[in-house]
């Protein structure tokens, strides 16, 4: 082994983060691998690298016998003492092998190990980047769009990750070398093979924004309740303080709508609701159904978790909504099947 093969280890181990240790051990298990061939698989093969004097030293340990029956394993004493002079049967021989013999194939074998070995370990460390940053959320730069399917491939940190076109929010129009926020929903697979399944229309992410935003989610005094989204068009959030003198609902909106303002940006204009979470499910139910005005609210008794609202003839649509969506998103919000009905019983058909 010459002192390129010890310099490039100490490189690897610098910039790419990979321990030498790990890089010898693999290096002397693959070279004994090799080595063993020649001697039809026997385990007599034993391979030692002393990285600070900089020498690997390859050897057979063979059984000393008085009648050889495998040539493989074991030497007759009267060869062992070609060796070793005091050596007796039944003693371990180690003879070192000589370069020439197994040179080229631990050369090779060491260059292969250690491409595998900086492929295995960045797999490893990519593993440990997606679990630290599982049901987070993180900025990721745009590397490339695919134009059939429309998926994109990521830069997270020094991993890359796909964002299927299902992912991404309707009508978003993602730009290679632009950065954008993403929710690391889950993360599978193995050090082997680490796959992140991220997302831009998963709840999780207006959850994290606003948590980013405002001060008073991430110290705890205000709690996100709940989260019902139409990735692109609305999202309702359900807030609690637990603090009687701190407003959830306006520590989200901000001063003169500015955090929920920078939030509405981040998810390019998306519209958001914030209401305020109730232990009381017909207050609940109302507050989930703005902008609309709520007469009221009954609820079943079948504990079913169904209710009727009544609304102001005037506001039936804007309580369901267009396509149904307000009403969709409250149910979604609070858990509850809401029917909605004007107040004067009639429908405008």
């Amino acid at each position: 082994m010459n002192n390129e093969f010890f310099e490039a280890v100490k490189m690897l181990e610098k910039e790419r983060g990979i321990p030498s240790e790990y890089l010898y051990e693999k290096i002397q298990n693959a070279i004994v691998t090799a080595v063993k061939r020649e001697y039809n698989g026997k385990d007599v093969v034993f391979c030692d690298i002393d990285p600070e004097k900089q020498t690997m030293k390859v050897y057979l340990r063979k059984l000393v016998v008085e009648e050889v029956t495998c040539e493989d394993s074991e030497i007759s004493l009267e060869e062992a003492q070609t060796y070793k002079k005091r050596i007796k049967v039944g003693d371990y021989l180690e003879i070192k092998l000589d370069p020439k013999k197994f040179g080229r194939i631990a050369a090779q074998t060491a260059k292969h190990v250690m491409r595998q070995g900086i492929k295995d370990v960045e797999r490893g460390q990519t593993m440990q980047e997606f679990q630290s940053k599982n049901q987070e959320l993180v900025t990721a730069k745009v590397v490339s769009v695919d134009p059939k399917t429309g998926n994109a491939i990521l830069e997270i940190g020094r991993a890359e990750a796909t964002l299927p076109k299902s992912e991404q929010v309707p009508g978003e129009v993602l730009v290679e070398g632009s950065l954008i926020k993403i929710y690391i929903v889950d993360v599978k697979g193995s050090d082997r093979d680490p796959r992140a399944m991220i997302s831009r229309t998963h709840p999780g992410l207006v959850r994290r924004l606003f948590e980013t935003e405002v001060p008073e989610i991430y110290d705890g005094t205000v709690e996100i309740k709940s989260v019902s989204r139409e990735a692109g068009s609305r999202t309702k959030i359900a807030v609690h303080s637990t603090d009687e003198n701190v407003d959830a609902v306006g520590a989200c909106i901000g001063p003169r709508g500015a955090r929920v303002g920078k939030v509405v940006d981040l998810l390019g204009g998306e519209k958001i609701d914030i209401v305020k979470y109730s232990e009381d499910a017909c207050e609940f139910i109302a507050a989930a159904l703005a902008p609309a005005d709520v007469i009221s609210v009954e609820v079943a008794e079948d504990g079913s978790k169904t209710c009727l609202v009544k609304v102001p003839d005037t506001q039936l649509s804007l309580a369901i909504g267009n396509k149904g969506q307000n009403v969709r998103l409250a149910a979604k919000l609070t858990g509850w099947k809401i029917d909605i009905h004007p107040e004067s019983g009639f429908y405008e058909g």
